[in-house]
């Protein structure tokens, strides 16, 4: 009996580069490559490829090793994050293939590129850029593909090496059969098969010290084990050359997925300029980091069914690869707040009150544990006051950072709106201030200052009148100087009797000085 094949851990990685803030295309692909790892008992593999010298920096990768923490995706291999201004990088790594920094993986490539050039399977061109873009230049103006037409191919060893000698300039090509066919079956799109007469002897790298990205990228698959290359589908045209460079190293290829593109509402590609593409965007704009992944899984995966709203541990239990579809999937920033919403409609009021304190630092600062200072009034307050301020507003909140707006009213002495606000439809100056002064006059008597009895005693007053919003739109405007707020009843209550008195006679006096 023919022993079982042991099957092949399943590994995946996120490759980015350290160029700039990390954007949501980048998290989609950690995501889904995180999910479908655990989903398999896998590993989720970090690699930083910084090879870009001139724009990568180490704050950018420390921003994106912290915006992924705050995602709440854990690698299991790849750089440690720290909060050390200065890191010895090669000494922070978990995980038994470090380093992890294609910076620091010179030598690995250089061997390989080594191998290619001693086994023939690469070689040293000399034709200068101007040449190259005459070729390109001219294949098109003909309809061909615009691919290196091997002028240098035929070079012997000693003739490339009297090049290098009298010091001209060159880069290495692989070079790639004629008019051969280059399968691979895409676990999202199905077979996918290219002509290498479209690719030609493409460059691999500028020298033995300066491999580039489709090298790099297939070494270290190799090297690192990687079983499933799960990424965007504009490296569909990278795969191609990916397995050539396997093949000629000796090594098996993984198994791809090409993720289908990320689209703005116009269903073009959704690039820097559309809205919330930068993580900082979620992680200074209020979205809770659940929400955010929630939202994120989405974008070109679905369970089949009717349900949006899923825990991280859900989402590893749901995700396959064979639910993701292959048009681009739209983002949708109402959506978005949408499942914000609903994640902060579930916090408990400490917890959420505890989420929007950081975004009302203008307003107030800590003075203790369970005490807080309004700044320009110089009034302690307790977390309970805050907290019953914030649960007026729990199921208004899309993201935390709206709560500024919504509450600054609190933290006032004098609200600033115009005259036209407070009014109710059609009524004039006169019947304003009418509706006031009857407002202060059943406020004045109420000893129980409590929202329910303040709406009961107001209401009876508002029934008499031909509309109760000639009541309690004056009130409301008096009150918040806003538009749009909590009832009446629940901000006269958390501002006390005092307070809404002085505010509903600060109108009055608008009303009849304007």
């Amino acid at each position: 009996m023919t022993p079982k094949k042991e099957e092949k851990r399943i590994r995946t990685r996120y490759a980015p580069s350290p160029t700039g803030p990390l954007h949501i295309g980048g998290v989609r692909t950690a995501l889904f490559n995180y999910l479908f790892a655990k989903k398999n008992n896998g590993d989720f593999i970090l690699r930083i490829e910084d090879t870009d010298k001139e724009r990568s920096t180490k704050e950018y990768e420390q921003q994106l090793l912290k915006a992924l923490e705050w995602f709440n995706l854990k690698w299991d291999e790849g750089p440690v994050l720290s909060d050390q201004k200065e890191i010895d990088f090669g000494s922070h790594y978990i995980g038994e293939c470090a380093p992890y920094r294609q910076s620091e993986r010179g030598e690995v490539y250089k061997k390989y590129l080594q191998k290619l050039l001693d086994e023939n399977n690469a070689y040293y061109c000399f034709c200068t850029k101007e040449e190259v873009e005459a070729q390109k230049q001219y294949l098109m103006s003909i309809g061909e593909s615009p691919i290196y037409l091997g002028k240098c191919r035929s070079l012997t060893k000693e003739q490339a090496e009297e090049l290098k000698k009298q010091g001209k300039d060159c880069v290495i090509r692989f070079r790639t059969s004629e008019n051969i066919k280059i399968k691979f079956n895409d676990l999202i799109r199905g077979d996918i098969e290219i002509n290498s007469a479209t690719m030609g002897d493409f460059v691999i790298a500028k020298d033995l010290d300066t491999p580039l990205y489709n090298f790099t990228c297939a070494v270290d698959d190799a090297e690192m084990q990687i079983s499933h290359v799960i990424r965007g589908e504009d490296h569909i045209s990278n795969t191609p050359k990916q397995i050539l460079l396997l093949k000629a190293l000796g090594f098996d290829e993984p198994k791809y997925a090409h993720l289908p593109l990320i689209l703005n509402e116009q269903r073009k590609k959704l690039s820097k300029r559309d809205g919330k593409t930068s993580v900082d965007e979620y992680i200074n704009g209020g979205y809770l980091p659940e929400a955010s992944i929630n939202f994120i899984a989405l974008l070109g995966w679905n369970p089949g069914d009717n349900r949006e709203i899923f825990s991280l541990e859900e989402l590893i239990k749901e995700f396959s690869l064979e639910k993701i579809q292959k048009a681009g999937a739209v983002f949708n920033i109402e959506k978005l707040d949408w499942i914000n919403g609903l994640y902060l409609r579930k916090k408990s009021i400490k917890e959420l009150t505890n989420l929007c304190i950081p975004f009302l630092s203008d307003f107030i600062e800590k003075t203790s544990i369970e005490t807080f200072k309004i700044k320009q009034t110089g009034e302690e307050i307790s977390v309970e006051w805050l907290e019953r301020i914030i649960v007026l507003y729990q199921e208004r909140l899309k993201k935390l950072s709206e709560i500024t707006e919504m509450i600054d009213l609190f933290f006032v002495n004098d609200l600033n709106y115009p005259k036209e606000l407070i009014k109710w439809k059609e009524m004039d100056d006169s019947q304003i201030i009418q509706s006031l002064e009857t407002s202060l006059m059943v406020l004045s008597q109420i000893e129980d200052f409590s929202a329910e009895n303040i709406q009961a005693q107001l209401f009876k007053e508002a029934e008499k009148m031909e509309n109760k919003g000639n009541l309690l739109w004056p009130l409301r405007v008096a009150l918040t100087g806003k538009k749009n707020s909590a009832p009446p009843f629940q901000i006269a209550e958390v501002l006390g009797k005092e307070k809404t008195i002085q505010r509903i006679k600060k109108a009055i006096k608008l009303i009849e000085h304007e």
